[in-house]
């Protein structure tokens, strides 16, 4: 039986970066198992309170985000999901980094074995995870990417790739929203409030390898979203509707970086190769 499995960081990232190829390998009748690393404690509480703010109880944020994850998972079709359970970091520079316990916190070697014997157990032969940046610098993805790289030496596999953004939907992200309909006005900000240079954001498009579509699987991919009601983030794309969601969201994009077939890229298919 071919296997896919997914590395995540948070409770809501499997839906966001691979619920298209999770639904539709499914749907294919292979294996998919999720791997979600921390509990996701310093996302938003009911009713958008922030962490810190009263009212906001980790613990059961942490519960209610697991619950919202067994429900994304089952709408996307995933056979085996594998939490490991550490806190959440929060994000970079917060005071939550250094916690004891923390995801950030622990070694990458302790984290890599335990994720390694999960690689052992299901024997997948495509991985996907992020890339040394975690995509946009956030801790725990960070260590995701480490520990995962630092568990496939342990357990190589056939196929391994990162989940990447191409630079040139980045720099057209506001006028491919506006071509589909989409108003929306809000400018993100980095860190120390300066405006986001879209055009420096994501990956250049020669670095992505594989481009697979995945828009007849939409609908799950929106249902799986909207499984994460408790995060705030995820209305914006929800306000969109099904159909222009999956418009925008219906190509998911990755950077291989292990191959074991020959296959030449770019690809339409993680599993080119393997089938």
């Amino acid at each position: 039986m071919l296997t896919f499995m997914a590395v995540h960081a948070h409770p809501d990232d499997e839906a966001s970066s691979t619920g298209g190829v999770l639904a539709r390998y499914a749907a294919e009748g292979i294996r998919t198992v999720v791997v979600t690393c921390t509990d996701g404690r310093c996302g938003d509480g009911p009713d958008g309170v922030k962490p810190g703010d009263a009212g906001h109880d980790p613990e059961a944020v942490a519960t209610l985000r697991r619950a919202e994850l067994e429900a994304a998972a089952k709408v996307l079709g995933v056979d085996h999901l594998e939490l490991l359970g550490y806190p959440d970091s929060g994000m970079m520079g917060w005071a939550t980094n250094d916690a004891p316990g923390s995801f950030w916190t622990v070694p990458v070697e302790t984290a890599a074995a335990r994720l390694a014997e999960l690689i052992r157990r299901y024997e997948p032969d495509v991985i996907v995870t992020y890339d040394e940046r975690g995509g946009y610098g956030h801790p725990d993805h960070i260590q995701t990417h480490r520990i995962t790289m630092a568990a496939l030496e342990q357990a190589p596999v056939a196929k391994v790739y990162w989940s990447a953004i191409p630079r040139s939907w980045m720099a057209g992200f506001q006028e491919r929203m506006a071509g589909l309909g989409v108003e929306w006005d809000e400018q993100p900000t980095r860190d120390d409030e300066q405006e986001i240079d879209w055009s420096e954001m994501g990956t250049p498009d020669d670095q992505v390898t594989s481009w697979v579509d995945t828009k007849a699987y939409g609908s799950e991919k929106f249902d799986a979203l909207a499984a994460h009601a408790s995060q705030g983030e995820n209305i914006f794309f929800l306000r969109m509707g099904k159909e222009k969601f999956t418009e925008l969201m219906g190509m998911e994009t990755f950077i291989r970086v292990h191959d074991t077939t020959g296959v030449p890229t770019p690809e339409d298919d993680l599993f080119a190769g393997l089938r």
